[in-house]
């Protein structure tokens, strides 16, 4: 798989890595055992970034568990998601407890608090327990403040949603990020599901195969890594053979203007 330069952050990251919202808020073994099959088989397909929340219940003790024995070989990315200075600093002290004294890219969750929390997350990183600040949003209507967030020049990540049905990141976020070398991590790769129900008629995703593409999921994945603003799409799984799946569209050649259009008007169509 492809790997990329995290805009101006100095990380490296795999052009496909894996979001746990959901997927790892379980509590029993079976789930548990799960976890570890998908993780395993996402880092044997290249997948090699992880990224969690407080908001996600179970899933960052249950990624920590998961990560045992491998936790060198992958990135971490999770947040603070709190307007609370106090339980922002215990939501780092247990986020740091699961990933081996470490968190990669340390986002503030939905900009909740966001000016204090980054305080707390830029004195991790000078203590040497995080690497990348970052925030995220999933709704246009807070893109104006991830504006003035991404403006203070304090963050070098964002985290967004994008697809071909969710677009209004291009009016500005993209454009701005791209401006000011930040990484983009994308989430909602598959419109939460919604794009994956709707499959395109046989046969619709012929002209894509030069490319690598079989599956529609690997033409929406494509899609948003034929965008050079973009380094990283995050969907989930529980199941661990999907991993090699998505791991394979993280892999060049990449669309062109034509291909981009092609599956944005499949995906309207559907």
């Amino acid at each position: 798989m492809e790997r990329r330069a995290f805009g101006a952050s100095g990380l490296t990251v795999p052009a496909v890595g894996m979001g746990t919202w959901h997927t790892f808020d379980v509590s029993d073994r079976a789930g548990e055992a799960n976890a570890r099959r998908v993780v395993d088989a996402a880092i044997d397909a290249g997948a090699t970034l992880f990224d969690s929340s407080p908001m996600y219940g179970e899933s960052e003790r249950v990624l920590g568990a998961a990560l045992a024995g491998r936790r060198s070989e992958v990135l971490v990315a999770t947040k603070i998601w709190t307007a609370s200075r106090d339980e922002g600093e215990r939501q780092a002290a247990h986020a740091l407890h699961h990933f081996g004294g470490l968190v990669d890219i340390y986002q503030v969750h939905n900009l909740e608090a966001w000016p204090a929390q980054l305080s707390l997350i830029e004195r991790l990183i000078a203590e040497g327990r995080a690497r990348v600040a970052g925030a995220t949003h999933y709704a246009p209507q807070a893109f104006g403040e991830l504006r003035r967030a991404i403006e203070t020049g304090r963050i070098r990540a964002i985290q967004i949603p994008y697809n071909p049905l969710e677009r209004e990141v291009e009016r500005e976020i993209l454009p701005l990020a791209a401006d000011r070398g930040l990484g983009v991590i994308v989430m909602r790769p598959f419109g939460q599901g919604n794009l994956l129900r709707r499959q395109p008629p046989p046969g619709s995703l012929d002209p894509l195969r030069e490319f690598g593409v079989t599956t529609w999921a690997q033409a929406l994945l494509k899609w948003i890594l034929s965008d050079p603003r973009c380094h990283v799409a995050i969907p989930a799984t529980t199941r661990p053979a999907r991993m090699p799946e998505n791991a394979a569209a993280g892999d060049p050649p990449w669309f062109g203007p034509d291909e981009r259009a092609l599956v944005s008007r499949l995906a309207a169509s559907s």
